[in-house]
């Protein structure tokens, strides 16, 4: 840390980035807007430099204050690990996680490790950041934006480190009523020309279907582009197309009544977390072996299901029945501590 530099200074400093200006700043922090506007001076003065230029009667970030986000809100994480470690406050009673996750991973599984996550340490909180390619996701932890990042594997990235986490599978999806249009496994082929869902162009996700279809010789016409991802679920149980999604997603889809298929060749790719070089922090750490757990559970049913001599998808929808089951019994037993925590602080 440059001599002179203080902590607040620097909490101060990212306030006034995230809140856009020192009005807001201040009021979100609860402090005089003279006092930070101070801080702030002070800061550029320790610093040599400015870091907002004076516009009218705003503030517009000088180059140096774009350089000072990553190293400022990494120095602050590190300093909560800190904090963490003398007081040994490893109850996660407290903190929060930053994760950055290919977009269409936000959805799944990144959402659903959260949910799992925050049943579990429901004082903790999460903020998610996606982005629609792996090398937007390498930035937001390289900067310092957020601590851990989800994407595809393997990542090209220099300086980060990345571990696999798990493999993912993918299945056909088609509206209602289409059962008798295609056999139990569609071979990627006879996909050439079919109207299709996609998400927007250029992202992780759809470039890397469509080599893979383009490989197979089939070249589907786009009937619907969607900017949300959200949206293609819907869009196909609605009639407007096949979709190609995460095998999980296509259970989902099939349950509301969506036909569902395995394709040839199977369609599948690894999925990984990385970080910058060092130690996580506590809740961090907690986050990432809750989300390992939730993996091993998953693969260890489908695994066996298969074994059993089910398909792919029939020993998913057994796993996940299974993954519900456990979710709703620990949200079951949350919601009864917390109330038994409400009662007892009101006793007192």
């Amino acid at each position: 840390m440059v001599e002179g530099m203080e902590i607040l200074q620097l909490r101060y400093f990212l306030a006034v980035v995230e809140h856009g200006g020192v009005n807001r700043a201040a009021s979100a922090l609860h402090v005089a807007q003279p006092s930070l506007s101070q801080a702030i001076r002070r800061l550029e003065k320790d610093l040599q430099t400015e870091l907002f230029h004076r516009v009218g009667r705003g503030l517009v970030l000088a180059p140096a204050g774009e350089a000072l986000i990553g190293p400022a809100r990494q120095m602050l994480r590190h300093l909560s690990a800190a904090y963490d470690a003398v007081h040994e406050v490893r109850d996660m009673g407290s903190g929060r996680v930053d994760i950055a996750s290919l977009a269409d991973l936000s959805t799944e599984p990144v959402s659903r490790w959260v949910a799992h996550f925050r049943v579990k340490n429901p004082r903790l909180s999460v903020r998610v950041e996606d982005r629609g390619t792996v090398s937007g996701i390498a930035e937001l932890v390289r900067s310092g934006q957020c601590e851990i990042g989800f994407g595809v594997l393997p990542t090209p990235h220099v300086g980060l480190v990345s571990e696999h986490l798990v493999t993912q599978h993918f299945a056909l999806i088609a509206p209602p009523t289409t059962d008798d249009d295609f056999d139990e496994i569609v071979p990627l082929a006879a996909l050439d020309g079919v109207p299709f869902v996609t998400g927007e162009q250029n992202t992780t996700t759809r470039v890397w279907i469509a080599s893979e279809l383009a490989a197979c010789g089939a070249e589907p016409w786009i009937s619907v582009e969607a900017s949300q991802r959200g949206a293609v679920q819907p869009l196909v149980l609605n009639g407007a197309g096949m979709a190609i999604v995460p095998l999980r997603i296509a259970l989902e889809a099939h349950e509301q009544g969506a036909v569902i298929r395995q394709v040839d060749p199977p369609l599948r790719r690894d999925i990984g977390v990385f970080h910058r070089p060092g130690a996580l922090t506590p809740a961090s750490s907690a986050f990432l072996d809750n989300a390992c757990a939730n993996v091993t559970l998953w693969e260890r049913d489908v695994t066996r299901h298969m074994g059993e001599g089910r398909t792919r998808i029939e020993a998913a929808a057994l796993a996940r029945a299974a993954v519900r089951e456990r979710h709703l019994r620990d949200l079951h037993e949350g919601t009864r501590a917390a109330r038994r925590s409400r009662n007892a602080s009101q006793d007192s």
